[in-house]
């Protein structure tokens, strides 16, 4: 059972120091209780405080790392039930599964494919992050083998899937070093998997059928000394999966019930690729640390990994681009100037009309702290002397010969004070990025 803010309080040593980044040791109390703060954060808790307060200390979802290196995805220790009142933490990892029936040309054309999923959108870089090796065949040598080649041929992380722990460990020999996940321990064979887990010190993936029999199965496995686990509630129809899924993040958060208090993985069933990109949608907007799927291509994913970015995007801070002067196509000292914002919708946006003007130009992203260009006008982000600094921070009149600037539409009012401060003219472009071709066309075209 969870301890309370005053329990917690009662353990403390009550300085109100502050050296915790909270003012007083009661606050940090109801932060600790809430599983928003560290033990760690206090250097004056005593041992034996520190001992009675270890449960309430611990995140309600505990921490698992799958891999190793530069490559290596964090899971769980996410704090939050609704994305709004803070943030996500760790984003859903993908994997694509392969199954050891292929043959060696079809298993290595796959991951070759897989390996290519590589994504740059918005300013962002989009990858998946792991494959998983299914067992299929009928001779176990077989999965050995795919690991094996799967191993050599990529680096991203691995999942083992097996039923039987001889099986697994296997082919886990020759990857151990790559820490994969080890899918599954069920009610049949979780003291086997448990114990090659432990020696190997990998993560393990845990089946239940049914949120009951899962809980049960952690107790047993965590008594076993292995404390790296995914949850999986066995669930495939996506409705069910979706409210077991809600139902372990609630009551690990919200009851920090411990049998539930680590990351979850999930599979997708769907035949079509398109019900299974929806699918994994819904299971990453629903608490999914983990999502297998079985369509690796790539107008498929895509749109997943789109929505995964979005989800994760700390909601109080825009996705921002880079305070700089940019070059779209091969500018030259006559080509037109823009400004715009730094916040990368708008960003983006404006760049693509641009380009489709096939005038090579400069576009200069002001920042506003990666505000939209009204919000950041109101805000007092995007004004004049503000562009006029810009301008000349980036040796814009060293750049071009020419002494013109083009300003969004919906700030025309900057144009008389901005030509006051910079000298140059200033040309009211169109409110909507939408309207940039037209108005490339009527005042640009030569």
């Amino acid at each position: 059972m969870a301890l309370t803010g005053l329990e917690i309080y009662k353990q403390l040593p009550k300085k109100n120091c502050g050296e915790c980044g909270t003012p007083t040791c009661l606050a940090f109390a109801m932060n600790l209780a809430a599983g928003k703060a560290s033990l760690d954060s206090c250097p004056y808790v005593s041992d034996a405080a520190r001992e009675a307060l270890n449960a309430a200390a611990a995140p309600p979802i505990a921490k698992v790392v799958l891999g190793t290196g530069t490559a290596a995805v964090e899971m769980g220790d996410e704090t939050e039930l609704f994305r709004h009142d803070k943030r996500f933490y760790h984003e859903t990892a993908i994997a694509i599964q392969v199954s050891d029936n292929l043959s060696n040309e079809e298993l290595m054309a796959k991951v070759a494919a897989i390996n290519e999923l590589q994504f740059d959108r918005v300013g962002q870089h989009y990858t998946i992050q792991a494959i998983a090796i299914r067992h299929d065949a009928d001779d176990p040598n077989a999965f050995q083998a795919a690991v094996a080649a799967v191993a050599a041929a990529t680096g991203l992380n691995l999942i083992l899937m097996a039923d039987e722990a001889a099986v697994l460990k296997t082919a886990l020999a020759g990857v151990v070093d790559r820490k994969p996940l080890l899918y599954a321990a069920t009610a049949a064979n979780y003291e086997a998997m448990a114990a090659l887990a432990k020696e190997f010190n990998c993560p393990l993936a845990v089946y239940g059928n049914g949120l009951e029999e899962l809980a049960g199965l952690v107790d047993k496995i965590v008594a076993l000394g292995c404390k790296q686990l995914v949850l999986d509630p066995g669930a495939r129809e996506t409705s069910r999966a979706v409210a077991d899924f809600t139902q372990i993040r609630r009551l690990a958060i919200k009851k920090r019930f411990r049998s539930f208090g680590y990351p979850i993985i999930a599979l997708t069933t769907a035949g079509d690729p398109l019900a299974e990109i929806l699918q994994a949608t819904n299971y990453i907007s629903k608490y999914a640390s983990l999502v297998v799927l079985r369509t690796g291509a790539k107008e498929h994913l895509l749109p997943l990994l789109s929505w995964r970015q979005n989800l994760y995007t700390d909601p109080q801070v825009p996705i921002r681009v880079e305070e700089k002067l940019n070059e779209i196509g091969a500018v030259n000292e006559n080509s037109p100037v823009y400004v715009t914002t730094n916040f990368s919708l708008t960003y983006y946006s404006v760049e693509g009309e641009i380009e489709s003007t096939k005038i090579p130009s400069y576009l200069l992203s002001v920042d506003t702290d990666g505000l939209s260009v009204l919000t950041a006008y109101a805000d007092g982000k995007f004004e004049a002397e503000k562009i006029a600094g810009v301008m000349k921070k980036v040796g814009l009149e060293n750049k071009v010969k020419h002494r013109r600037i083009i300003i969004p539409g919906a700030v025309a009012v900057l144009k008389g004070k901005l030509e006051d401060l910079t000298g140059w003219e200033v040309l009211v472009g169109p409110r909507e990025a939408s309207g940039i071709v037209a108005f490339a066309r009527a005042n640009l075209a030569s």
